[in-house]
């Protein structure tokens, strides 16, 4: 029955570049084992690549579409010009780094397109075929990102224990599973909710622009996972590549990349919840990021239980966090900014 409607397909996918041209391949080369690829529009938004990605992926597959940004823009505006230039009624934003099976992309755009969804995705796979976090229910505050806090973290999750708070993440989705936010790695969304909500947030560099951007749509309709439907995604390969760090994780909070997901966390916690749980977000940050120096310390002086790159850890932590209260004033106030720390 897939098979019958891929020639009317009305599906953009929008990929955003940068320096990885070889995942691009590999990911529209998945896709074109099913016919159905040929039907889609392809837009690739390159973001100030500075190599030959261009003309590597346009002399294999010369229907690409391509956007030049001019400067390294991030995951929001670079998503957004695909977007604007899209002929299609619904919108598929997929990572560089997916390789497609099963048709997974003719079958979740035929499921979208016969239900009152507005939005959706699939259910991601590691390599390892181990599932990855594919969408998730929103916690009040955003406070589940204080989770990754060494020893602070695990004293809120044990406070939230006793409170029998449910984790909001969907583990494995089990056919359709309701979500309030998707993944940015394989994020399909209908035009029609796009235009009444708006596009991303342009303040975003890199994460959680998805998030809030779901928060918007979730007001004018339902979103879910099929997760009948899978493809593999190589977790973070990309920007960890980019961001020069072996860590693929997103709850690395120490390095550069770590700096990145902090300070878009903080700012979509400003804009969805508010000034009270931004500033609860930061102070809790604060006392985790001390309180990992002071243990991490003690345990290396007295009883050298502990290596020094837990204390060179907890230093790069306090750093994050330093710089978020500088830029602090900013979010309060709103306004327009480009939060760029890569």
């Amino acid at each position: 029955s897939y098979k019958i409607k891929y020639l009317d397909l009305n599906l953009s996918i929008i990929i955003v570049n940068y320096k990885s041209s070889s995942y691009i391949l590999n990911s529209i080369n998945s896709a074109m084992h099913f016919e159905s690829a040929k039907s889609f529009e392809w837009i690739i938004v390159d973001n100030d690549s500075n190599d030959n990605s261009e003309s590597i992926i346009k002399s294999a597959y010369p229907f690409v579409k391509w956007i030049n940004m001019g400067y390294n823009a991030g995951f929001a505006r670079a998503n957004n010009a695909g977007m604007k230039l899209a002929t299609g009624e619904v919108f598929l934003l997929l990572n560089p780094d997916t390789l497609i099976e099963s048709d997974a992309i003719l079958r979740c755009f035929n499921d979208l397109s016969c239900s009152s969804h507005i939005a959706c995705g699939v259910q991601l796979l590691g390599l390892d075929r181990l599932s990855q976090i594919s969408g998730s229910k929103f916690m009040i505050g955003g406070i589940n990102h204080l989770l990754p806090l060494p020893y602070w973290g695990k004293f809120l999750k044990f406070i939230a224990g006793l409170f029998k708070v449910k984790r909001p993440s969907i583990a494995v989705a089990e056919k359709e599973e309701m979500v309030d936010w998707i993944s940015g790695a394989f994020l399909m969304v209908k035009k029609s909710s796009v235009d009444l909500v708006g596009m991303m947030d342009e303040d975003f560099f890199l994460y959680g622009e998805e998030v809030e951007w779901c928060s918007r749509l979730l007001k004018v309709g339902t979103m879910c996972i099929f997760g009948e439907h899978h493809i593999i995604h190589l977790e973070g390969q990309v920007i960890s590549k980019a961001a020069d760090t072996k860590e693929n994780s997103y709850s690395n909070i120490f390095d550069k990349k770590g700096l990145q997901l902090l300070v878009s966390n903080h700012l979509r916690i400003r804009k969805q919840y508010g000034v009270f749980w931004l500033l609860f977000q930061l102070v809790n940050m604060t006392i985790g990021a001390l309180l990992y120096f002071i243990i991490s310390s003690f345990q290396f002086i007295f009883f050298r239980s502990q290596k020094k790159s837990g204390i060179s850890d907890s230093i790069g932590l306090i750093y994050n966090v330093i710089k978020i209260w500088v830029l602090l004033p900013k979010m309060i106030i709103n306004k327009p900014h480009f939060y760029k720390q890569l």
